[in-house]
């Protein structure tokens, strides 16, 4: 298939699923600003490859550069070279640097190594792209990400929290991280790539392929099982967290520290 088949995919058959909710988040969240450098960060996975796509379609429309970053936290020779071989099909010039992540992250953390390796993998990501230049890096988490990072904070970690679509960097000061396929749905981005024909691997990471993120892979079945006897559940998990009444929770932390309800107590009335 050529290059300008599967962006025509992306203005026809997936323009309502996949490009529109693309641009929504863009325009919603206010991302890009012009001569923004954005590095579209690869993992060779379905969902960055589709991001790379969609935001060197945007760069067309939007005074934007955009490079395309791809780390080797350690894989297996087969494992970079088929992304290599994805990128091609899609016409994406990887930018490639190599790192030791997977074997740090196995030595410290052997059993559960994704979030040590999610932390030091984002650092590097800035680093590098900072290095050529890059204003932001994106990531291509999406919809189902977003809902399940509540509900694991929630049921996991005993707080309210959301995956947000903007960040500023605490270490890389002008850096930004942006995440516009944030309206996006999981089963959306699959569609597009049976559609191509093409075959992603999974993380190439041995706790990956062990099945070792369990509690993610119990939130997501357990969202599946709520949808189906009431739809709007997806919906109503991400519009918990927009709409936040900080005069109807116990408790809540901001940038001057933690806070209860009874701070105004004597003053308030529900």
């Amino acid at each position: 298939m050529p290059v300008s088949e599967y962006e025509r995919l992306l203005h026809t058959d997936f323009a309502r699923t996949l490009r529109k909710p693309f641009r929504r988040a863009v325009e919603e969240y206010r991302m890009f600003a012009p001569s923004d450098h954005v590095a579209a960060c690869i993992s060779g996975g379905k969902d960055s490859m589709l991001l790379a796509l969609l935001l060197r379609g945007l760069a067309r429309e939007l005074p934007l550069e955009i490079s395309f970053l791809a780390m080797d936290p350690g894989y297996a020779p087969a494992h970079r070279q088929h992304i290599e071989a994805n990128a091609e099909r899609l016409g994406l010039p990887l930018h490639f640097f190599g790192t030791n992540i997977l074997r740090v992250a196995g030595r410290h953390s052997p059993e559960h190594p994704c979030f040590l390796c999610a932390k030091m993998r984002r650092g590097h990501l800035y680093a590098e792209a900072q290095r050529l230049g890059c204003t932001k890096i994106a990531l291509g988490h999406h919809y189902d990400d977003a809902i399940e990072t509540v509900l694991m904070g929630l049921l996991y970690g005993g707080q309210v929290q959301a995956m947000l679509p903007r960040l500023h960097s605490k270490n890389y000061p002008g850096m930004e991280l942006v995440r516009p396929l944030y309206f996006v749905r999981e089963a959306a981005v699959s569609a597009w790539a049976d559609a191509c024909g093409l075959r992603f691997e999974p993380c190439g990471c041995p706790a990956a392929q062990r099945g070792t993120d369990g509690k993610r892979a119990e939130v997501k079945a357990l969202i599946a099982r709520l949808a189906e006897g009431n739809p709007q559940v997806e919906k109503n998990i991400l519009n918990a967290v927009k709409t936040v009444d900080t005069r109807k929770v116990l408790g809540w932390r901001d940038g001057t520290g933690r806070h209860s309800f009874l701070d105004a107590f004597e003053t308030d009335t529900l």
